[in-house]
């Protein structure tokens, strides 16, 4: 199982003092993924998450393509593009730039995302997030796939023959991954060929557990044709000397899962599409939390032996790869850098990541 080093980069204003400079914030992630490729990481995932409400990086590919300049060999990735609020033919041409510019390097990965805020100020209506995303993604992948193409969609319509310029490296295009909050997302990825990346708590929350999650995708895929679809998910994560320790990484993953995950949130069933309303009983929950309550399900902490249990229950579930989020709920860059460093130095290790 390989590992890979993600960030949503929040930091609403409501974190009070753990609140960041977005700028210098956005610079510290700079110098965390470079790191991930000295200590072995499989990838870097980025978020694209606007105007300052979650968390402050708006364009992946732009810090991506920067980044691709000063690595070699670290996978490159998104968690992920906010499909619906972008135009996909030039989603399909910015990340067919960046395949090319990296040495094909380049995972995409896609969702529809969740804060309405984001939509109302990109002018797209929120109740069409379903199928903006799912014609949108095909459309994505048909640009990546196909020299020549014509796509007639309800939203997007090419109707004489067109390519995208340059072509990705990776052929037939690059790994498509679906982030899936839901049992209709599974069930589209799996129906159309695409990958998937879960977050842990959710999957619980919607399918009982990461392994159940997992075993519903594999298995539909399988009945659509596909033998070896790919599942990733993501983690966060903190290594902790002492159970007291531990609590207090619960204490900030709580923290951030309230101040920061629960506002962009649809949680009110009588604002938020129907596609969306599985959100109010994440909402509940998350609001009835304490510390001691996120578990495994939510984040890898404890002792060595531990987060290898943990992660290895991941492995054992059918995850190819764990994105690990270091730094969430303000945690500092000199704290990151350092917890990044110990799990390469301790964890890693056990696992055949190469």
């Amino acid at each position: 199982m390989k590992f890979g080093y993600f960030t949503l980069t929040d930091n609403p204003k409501s974190y009070g003092e753990r609140y960041r400079d977005p700028n210098q914030f956005l610079l510290d992630i700079l110098e965390e993924a470079r790191l991930a490729e000295e200590l072995g990481f499989h990838s870097v995932w980025v978020p694209e998450h606007h105007f300052g409400l979650f968390g402050c990086l708006g364009t992946p590919t732009v810090f991506l393509s920067y980044l691709a300049a000063q690595t070699r060999r670290v996978r490159l990735a998104a968690a992920t593009v906010l499909l619906p609020c972008n135009q996909p033919l030039r989603v399909a041409e910015e990340w067919a730039t960046l395949d090319l510019l990296s040495g094909g390097r380049v995972i995409f990965s896609a969702g529809r995302g969740y804060d309405q805020r984001e939509y109302e100020a990109f002018g797209i209506p929120f109740a069409e997030s379903r199928e903006r995303f799912d014609e949108a993604l095909l459309l994505v992948r048909t640009a990546l796939a196909e020299e020549e193409f014509t796509f007639d969609g309800k939203f997007y319509r090419v109707l004489e023959p067109i390519t995208v310029l340059p072509r990705p490296v990776q052929k037939p295009h690059p790994p498509i991954y679906v982030a899936c909050f839901s049992e209709p997302t599974l069930d589209m990825a799996a129906r159309n060929g695409f990958d998937i990346i879960f977050a842990p708590f959710a999957a619980a929350m919607v399918f009982g557990s990461l392994n159940e999650a997992v075993g519903q995708f594999k298995d539909r895929a399988r009945r659509n044709g596909r033998a070896h679809a790919s599942a990733r998910c993501s983690y966060f994560f903190a290594l902790a000397d002492t159970k007291e320790e531990a609590h207090r990484h619960r204490e900030r993953l709580l923290f951030y899962l309230q101040k920061c995950v629960v506002p962009a949130l649809p949680g009110d069933r009588r604002n938020a599409p129907p596609h969306y309303a599985y959100f109010e009983d994440i909402v509940k929950r998350l609001l009835a939390m304490k510390p001691e309550d996120l578990g495994e399900r939510s984040i890898v902490t404890g002792s060595v032996e531990e987060c290898v249990a943990t992660l290895k229950k991941a492995e054992a579930a059918g995850i190819e790869e764990v994105i690990l989020y270091f730094n969430f709920g303000g945690y500092s860059h000199r704290e990151t850098m350092r917890m990044m460093e110990r799990f390469a130095e301790k964890v890693m290790p056990h696992f055949d990541s190469v």
